[in-house]
């Protein structure tokens, strides 16, 4: 009997909140392994269907389970460096949705210019429909906002600059 989607759903759930980049568990002679950036590359998305094809032992290499390596592209001399951030980076604790206000309709919970002090709301990320308050690390002056409003997010991306 494969193992219970349910616990592979509370597996990912689990991944994604901790600082976690893989993790393989084995229940009888089935296994699974999830990971935020399978081979090294750009996260990848694997279907149910991938995991549950066939029990983990006696495959021959051709029908593995795992999902490919996505190739990264090599980077090009073409592309400027980004200019270092200067100051104290708040960077994204989680992976999820950036927003700048509690709602829609309100203010910004921050503006370039304004003072704010450790602990004082700067900003929510949505993960799994759960919204996540986070607060200034450091007390100074808003110099950069990074993330665009409603803009996906990836765990450790600056968000803004504290000067």
């Amino acid at each position: 009997m494969p193992m219970d989607i349910r616990k592979i759903k509370k597996l990912i759930e689990l991944l994604e909140s901790s600082g976690v980049a893989e993790i393989e568990i084995k229940e009888g002679e089935d296994s699974v392994r999830i990971s935020r950036h399978p081979g090294g590359g750009a996260p990848a998305v694997m279907s149910p269907q991938a995991l549950w094809a066939a029990p983990a032992y006696g495959l021959p290499p051709a029908l593995s389970t795992q999902a490919p390596a996505i190739p990264t592209p090599p980077p090009t001399a073409a592309e400027p460096a980004a200019e270092p951030l200067k100051g104290n980076v708040l960077r994204s604790p989680m992976v999820g949705t950036f927003y700048r206000s509690a709602s829609p309709g309100s203010k910004p919970f921050v503006e370039i210019g304004q003072h704010v002090n450790v602990g004082d709301p700067v900003c929510i990320i949505e993960a799994m429909k759960m919204f996540n308050q986070i607060e200034a690390d450091h007390a100074g002056t808003i110099t950069r906002i990074l993330a665009e409003n409603g803009q996906p997010v990836e765990y450790d991306q600056p968000l803004l600059v504290i000067e």
